[in-house]
This record gives structure tokens, sequence and C-alpha cells, in this order.
């Protein structure tokens, strides 16, 4: 059966790293994320016809049970975390970021053509966290790339001190 945290207590583990033993999610003990905005995005739309089927990793955008891409913001689902929507047999990774998502609770799932894009359309979700992804990965590809302000909007709020405005 899943844990049920409020947001507040979610937020603080990820700020620590998940340090102590015992701490982090997995298969077995999932960590539940309740009221989860979800909404979804193809390839094939206007806004992301520049990055063609690529995530922001610069990796296929994938769409499988055991891997379905999905954008968010880093700083709050971290690159490479791994859950389940309660209620889809399927696997979610975190592998892409979108300007839309920054400071907000909403994740973007990727699907392979518009008609199921529109059949997903919005909808609020329970997420079962099974591990966390890298913080610090994270804080490394947005670091790189802090010259775009959503990136930096990012990278500012997973960092405590003012690291991300030294290290471009």
């Amino acid at each position: 059966m899943a844990r049920v945290f409020p947001r507040s207590l979610l937020l603080a583990v990820f700020l620590s790293g998940m340090t102590g033993s015992g701490s982090e999610p997995s298969p077995e003990r999932p960590l539940l994320v309740r009221g989860v905005r979800a909404t979804a995005y193809t390839h094939s739309e206007a806004d992301h016809l520049i990055y063609g089927n690529r995530s922001a990793l610069g990796t296929e955008l994938r769409y499988t049970p055991e891997y379905h891409s999905v954008a968010a913001d880093w700083s709050r689902f971290p690159l490479g975390t791994k859950f389940r929507i309660r209620g889809y047999d399927r696997v979610f990774v975190v592998d892409d970021y979108g300007s839309a998502l920054v400071g907000t609770h909403t994740i973007d799932l990727y699907f392979p053509d518009k008609d199921r894009m529109n059949g997903w359309g919005l909808r609020w979700v329970d997420l079962e966290i099974l591990s966390f992804g890298s913080f610090h990965e994270s804080r490394k590809i947005l670091a790189a790339r802090a010259k775009n302000r959503y990136c930096l909007a990012m990278l500012a709020s997973m960092t405590t001190d003012d690291w991300y405005q030294t290290h471009r």
C-alpha cells in the first residue's frame, strides 16, 4: 500500500536528497503524491517541432509500458524520476522539461500522435513514486542551459545558495 505524504513534506524530502535508510520509495513501497495536474504533448505540435522526437536529453521520446516519457519541472520531479499513475499499468519516467511546467505541479505526458494526446486531455492524477531521479544530474544539465529563463528558474528553485549563478 502506498504511503501518502503532504506536498510540503515531499518538497522537504526532495531538498534533503532523500538521506537516511528506509526513506526512499520503491516499487514495493511507493510514495503517493496526490492531485497532480497531468497534461499531454506530442512531438508534432507546433511548439515542439524544433525538437523533433527528442527529449531534453537528446534521447528519443518513448511510449511503451516499461518507459513512458514525461516532461516536468525538474525542481519538483528531477530527471529520472520513475512513477506510476494510479489506475494505469505503465512506468512513467521524467526525461524532458517544458517552459510552461516551471513553477507548477504539472506533468506533461508524451504521446506519439495527436489523437492519443487529445484523448488524454487534462486530468488530475495520483502518482506512485517508485524512485526519485537525480537532482545532481538535473542541476548539471540546467546549469549548462541557464541562459534560458525557464532553465535558470528551475535551477534557482532547487538551489539553496548562489551556486546556480556561478556554475555556468
